[in-house]
């Protein structure tokens, strides 16, 4: 298969290990595809590392200091020209034709602006693994969830996701995204820093009329926690601020204040939790979370007003996932009773436009 016109790009910071660990099964089962490694600013020997290893596989791009996960993929895709951009976590491993069923997809979909594959467990390949898993959604009040996984609990993959469906947001871990739509909505925002941020491009994708999709035909392993641990304080107040960023972007205006006012309330009874397990600096990452959401205020209203608004799109599930999970006992996507649109042979409008 003939990929040149795809660049597999893996942000890098201070990841030597897990470049040493992963970039075997990239280099092995990316061949025709560009691999680049964008550094950014790591202290430790990644750079040298990849020079003397991987001199005649991989492309590196060095940058000046430590810009995050968004704007360092910002500022390193702007020096790539490629048709495809393929957003890859150093903390994964690929398997044989990965890239195959998304880029067919791809290929075969002009309305299908970026997509990921089923993303399982490193450490347990039986199961469907946080971020991602087998496709990701939001409910009403903006809380992301996956198939194949609900808050913390994670299933076990048993092919119930072997399909290629529509989504609500593709996987920052692994997402294929087109290039000329990336570069027109200005990419990740690098307000953002660190997470959330693909669920926020995907949101915006949206509102310009494309699809992401999920393809279960292709799969990969992801370690987690990679850069900072699901448990992390710095990893709550990026999730929980981000969480506030991305609903005053996207919001129609007529859930806008009801809506952040109720997720804010929630944060609080988040913090109360926290509290009764000891964890007090979680607690403080609310607090801080929010304190930066509201120094933050003209910058969003600004990108707010930059944005087309739409109230529904598919995937943007309008039931409340906090009742569903906690009330009803619900830990099984299926159980939540979605219904997708499957992307199925015959459907195909092959993207032109380059």
């Amino acid at each position: 298969m003939n990929y040149e016109n795809v660049a597999v790009v893996i942000l890098n910071y201070n990841g030597k290990k897990y470049l040493e660990q992963f970039l075997p099964s990239v280099t092995s089962f990316s061949q025709g595809a560009r691999i680049i490694v964008a550094d950014n600013s790591s202290s430790d020997d990644s750079i040298s590392f990849l020079q003397n290893q991987y001199a005649d596989k991989v492309e590196v791009i060095e940058l000046d200091k430590n810009y995050g996960f968004c704007d360092g993929y910002n500022r390193a895709l702007k020096q790539i020209s490629a048709d495809y951009y393929v957003l890859l976590n150093s903390d994964v491993e690929v398997t044989e034709s990965w890239l195959t069923p998304m880029f067919d997809l791809m290929e075969n979909h002009a309305e299908i602006a970026a997509c990921q594959p089923k993303v399982k467990m490193y450490h347990d390949k039986t199961k469907f693994e946080y971020a991602g898993a087998a496709g990701g959604f939001i409910d009403k009040l903006g809380y992301p969830f996956c198939r194949g996984r609900i808050f913390q609990d994670l299933e076990v993959d048993n092919g119930q996701y072997d399909d290629e469906v529509e989504v609500f947001w593709a996987t920052g871990a692994c997402m294929m995204v087109r290039s000329d739509l990336y570069h027109q909505l200005g990419g990740l925002d690098a307000a953002f820093f660190a997470h959330m941020e693909e669920i926020d491009l995907c949101w915006r994708l949206k509102k310009h009329g494309h699809k992401v999709a999920y393809t279960g035909k292709s799969e990969v392993y992801h370690v987690g926690g990679g850069t900072l641990d699901y448990a992390n304080p710095r990893k709550t107040y990026f999730n929980f601020r981000n969480s506030l960023f991305m609903l005053y972007k996207n919001l129609p205006t007529s859930r806008l204040f009801p809506f952040i006012f109720l997720r804010m309330v929630l944060d609080g009874v988040a913090g109360v939790r926290f509290v009764t397990q000891g964890q007090f600096n979680n607690l403080l990452a609310i607090l801080k979370a929010h304190g930066a959401f509201y120094q933050h205020l003209p910058y969003l209203h600004k990108k707010r007003k930059e944005e087309k608004k739409l109230s529904y799109l598919n995937g943007h599930w309008k039931g409340l996932l906090i009742s569903q999970y906690f009330l009803a006992g619900k830990k099984d996507f299926k159980q939540l009773g979605m219904k997708l649109k499957e992307f199925k042979p015959g459907q195909e409008q092959v993207y032109r436009d380059r």
